[in-house]
């Protein structure tokens, strides 16, 4: 891939300069040292020297944000965009070299693949924390399941319908969120209905991060909770119009029951006992 060698795609620059100078192309005015740092993870000392590198030779300039004196914003140069379009055709064309020598449908296989690992690997780096039922970052949570559930649900939705901060905290039960890069991209609760007995309620997943198979993850991390805890048994509800939710719930192992609760947004009723493998 190049990504060690100090001529990058054959230019005169390493991988990092490349990136550098590639993630700058994308704002017309400019992007501040500071965002940079965050999106590439990098050493504030290794960016300045970078910046400085790519500053001597033409490619960007370097200047205080008018709207922030504090910050330090890096903007191309016309040979800085020359760069950036040079780099990009070598990429492409490196990129087209190699697929020549498949078919369509083997393209298509290879695509396929490196989708599945991209989002394997995303998820396997987002992180699942118990967190207390009043945590900042739980309520956040709560409050976007809630306004999505108000445009989904007919009747709407009404918060008071949340799990209390103590209903899930402590003794009493688990609030888990899941966090992406240091953000709270998904939730769920757990409280003790009865002896032995759990209730799973509000698992969410941030739109952005769907389709990754982290509500499965949540619910399994909840189920784990639960055996932890001393229950044989959790139980949930779901409303009628969350399809995906109730065949997530059949998956992974829940089966359907009669009401258990006079639960206003309940459609259907579902309980798993939970053996040895959760």
């Amino acid at each position: 891939m190049g990504a060690l060698d100090d001529h990058y795609l054959g230019q005169d620059r390493p991988l990092g300069e490349a990136r550098l100078l590639f993630e700058t192309a994308g704002s017309a005015r400019g992007v501040s040292l500071r965002e940079l740092r965050a999106r590439l993870g990098l050493d504030a000392g290794y960016l300045s020297r970078m910046t400085k590198a790519l500053q001597a030779q033409g490619l960007v300039t370097l200047a205080p944000d008018p709207r922030d004196n504090r910050l330090r914003v890096i903007t191309l140069t016309p040979a800085g965009h020359a760069e950036v379009r040079e780099q990009n055709r070598r990429s492409d064309a490196l990129v087209a070299g190699l697929l020549d020598g498949l078919t369509a449908a083997q393209r298509a296989q290879l695509t396929d693949a490196m989708a599945t690992a991209q989002r394997l690997l995303r998820l396997a780096s987002i992180t699942v924390r118990r967190v207390d039922g009043g945590a900042a970052d739980a309520r956040a949570c709560l409050d976007a399941y809630a306004a999505d559930i108000d445009e989904r649900f007919p009747e709407g939705f009404d918060p008071s319908d949340l799990v209390r901060p103590e209903e899930v905290s402590g003794d009493a039960g688990v609030f888990l969120v899941a966090y992406e890069e240091g953000a709270p991209v998904g939730c769920g609760a757990l409280r003790r209905l009865a002896p032995g007995v759990g209730e799973i309620r509000h698992v969410w997943v941030d739109p952005a991060a769907r389709r990754l198979g982290l509500a499965r993850r949540v619910l399994g991390e909840l189920e784990r909770a639960a055996v932890a805890r001393g229950l044989d048994v959790v139980r949930l509800d779901t409303h009628a119009s969350l399809t995906e939710a109730q065949a997530m719930y059949r998956a992974c192992g829940y089966r359907e029951i009669p009401a258990y609760s006079d639960h206003v947004y309940g459609a259907h009723w579902f309980e798993k006992r939970l053996g040895d493998g959760v």
